[in-house]
């Protein structure tokens, strides 16, 4: 009986037991169900909160298309220095192509940011060709550019500039080649939403044709300072500002790329064939037609005692145009040869460019002209000198020299080709862009003043309108400058003492004579042995 009682005890300990377990387990899930309800209630505020806001600025800014997105800035070891891990804010905007208060005329929208504080302070110095800045306003350093000295350029400008309070305003006068003067306003704006409020309030005028027109022998010291008259290329004896040509931001009607895309391009056909792999002999592809200098190149093909070591090929845009560009893929014109060869046109030619980003080591006959960058490249570590009067003589012995020591003239290519990968980045065009202008806006002495026939022009009014899909729509697509620049421009050099550039100036022509030597020692027996 004792045994049962106690069997009976045992069994209802057990069962109470139970119960308690299940009244715990059940609290506990009550407790987990509780707190992953509070957690999804979070989580759901948050979501509205987020949906809210971006609802607000829709509506208050409903003229703009952006993205919010941080940037962590880090600390480097010398290039960058600021406070680790703290966001800085970027606002992406997007073109805004929609047509305001139903007017037929797209109009600038007002939410991209006028002025920007860059996230990072940048300790980084500018390319050496950025000290060319200076000399090329010094004409002007004394006197100022007065009204009367800047009208006096008028008659030969295709259109006039005026930047006021951060806006850009465009009279046009005569209508360029192609779209030169279209992408060269273009990106003065691209300029103006990478870096805004720092170009100074100033009047400019443009001349969008090859050739130069403010030539030194034209203006002494009692005529008065010359008319400043921006241009794509200058010259030692001509005053013409120099500026970044519009093909940096595409060349639609030969279907080149933007410069950020073709650059890329460019490096990546770099490594289609090895250059060691490539043909032996000096390539060019071009128009003949538009200066004498290119009808003589074109004489180097041929030869009846030896091989001219060139392959020189007629560039036929008009069929070219016909077949859809297939041949005339910059990308694929690095690796027909190891030796590309740069030869002006008319004046400079946008061409240099490509041509010194191939691999392929350049045969540079040597410029009367020059653009913003070329000034600071250096022969036989850049490219190889050719001189103008012995063109054909001169290219035969660079190419022979260069198989004959293929490392050298593989390494002068290479090195050619890095200096524009890594000084010609359009962060630097637009850095020299900002420079120039902002030179250029000091020596102003006159009121800067919208004319009356000026239009006041952003990003939309050019880009917008072009609702076809074609080539010049997608190169400013493929251009276009989403938001200020979280990293300042880089560091503006001190300009070339009298001294440090004669010195300069002097070992270039050393090398160049140097290499000029060894060409006429190795014609002399060349000439002797086709005598024999």
């Amino acid at each position: 009986m004792g045994e049962k009682i106690h069997v009976a005890q045992a069994t209802e300990d057990h069962h109470h037991k139970r119960q308690q377990n299940l009244a715990t387990s059940l609290s506990s899930k009550l407790a987990k169900t509780w707190i992953t309800t509070k957690i999804y209630i979070f989580l759901l505020f948050i979501f509205l909160l987020c949906a809210s806001l971006s609802w607000i600025f829709t509506f208050v800014l409903g003229e703009s298309r952006f993205q919010v997105t941080s940037v962590f800035t880090r600390t480097t070891n010398k290039s960058v220095t600021t406070t680790p891990n703290i966001p800085k804010s970027i606002i992406k905007i997007s073109l805004n192509c929609t047509l305001l208060n139903n007017k037929t005329i797209q109009t600038c929208p007002s939410n991209y940011p006028t002025k920007f504080e860059p996230a990072i302070t940048s300790s980084e110095a500018c390319p050496d060709y950025f000290r060319w800045i200076h000399r090329d306003l010094e004409v002007w350093q004394k006197t100022g550019i007065t009204r009367e000295t800047l009208e006096k350029a008028k008659p030969n400008a295709h259109f006039r500039v005026v930047i006021k309070s951060g806006k850009l305003y465009v009279h046009k006068y005569k209508k360029p080649f192609q779209t030169r003067d279209v992408f060269t306003i273009w990106g003065i704006l691209q300029l103006l939403r990478k870096y805004p409020g720092q170009i100074p309030d100033l009047e400019l005028l443009f001349l969008c044709n090859d050739s130069l027109v403010i030539w030194k022998r034209d203006f002494k010291k009692d005529t008065g300072p010359p008319p400043p008259l921006f241009h794509y290329c200058g010259h030692p004896d001509a005053y013409d500002i120099v500026f970044p040509d519009w093909s940096f931001w595409g060349w639609p009607e030969l279907n080149i790329k933007e410069w950020n895309k073709l650059s890329v391009a460019l490096q990546e056909g770099n490594k289609k064939v090895e250059w060691k792999d490539r043909i032996p002999y000096a390539y060019w592809k071009g128009n003949p037609n538009v200066s004498p200098i290119r009808g003589e190149l074109m004489r180097c093909n041929v030869s009846d005692k030896y091989d001219p070591m060139v392959r020189l090929y007629i560039q036929d845009w008009r069929s070219e145009v016909n077949n859809g560009f297939r041949g005339s893929k910059l990308e694929d014109q690095c690796t027909h040869s190891r030796y590309k060869i740069y030869i002006e046109g008319k004046t400079w030619s946008v061409s240099e460019k490509y041509i010194l980003s191939c691999d392929s080591m350049t045969l540079l006959v040597e410029p009367e002209y020059h653009d913003f960058f070329i000034r600071s490249m250096v022969p036989m570590k850049h490219y190889w000198p050719i001189r103008p009067n012995n063109k054909c003589g001169d290219l035969k012995f660079a190419v022979e020299w260069g198989n004959n020591n293929t490392e050298k003239a593989q390494t002068i290519g290479k090195q050619g080709s890095e200096y524009m990968m890594k000084n010609l980045e359009m962060k630097y065009v637009y850095d020299y862009m900002l420079y120039v202008l902002q030179g250029y806006g000091k020596l102003m002495k006159l009121d800067v003043t919208v004319p009356e026939n000026a239009t006041e022009v952003c990003s939309e009014t050019i880009a917008c309108p072009i609702t076809d899909g074609g080539q010049i729509r997608q190169c400013m697509d493929d251009s276009l400058v989403m938001s200020p620049s979280i990293k300042p421009a880089c560091n503006l050099p001190k300009p070339y003492g009298d001294n440090e550039l004669k010195r300069i100036l002097k070992k270039q022509e050393s090398v160049k004579r140097k290499v000029g030597k060894w060409t006429d020692e190795y014609w002399e027996v060349q000439n002797k042995i086709l005598q024999q």
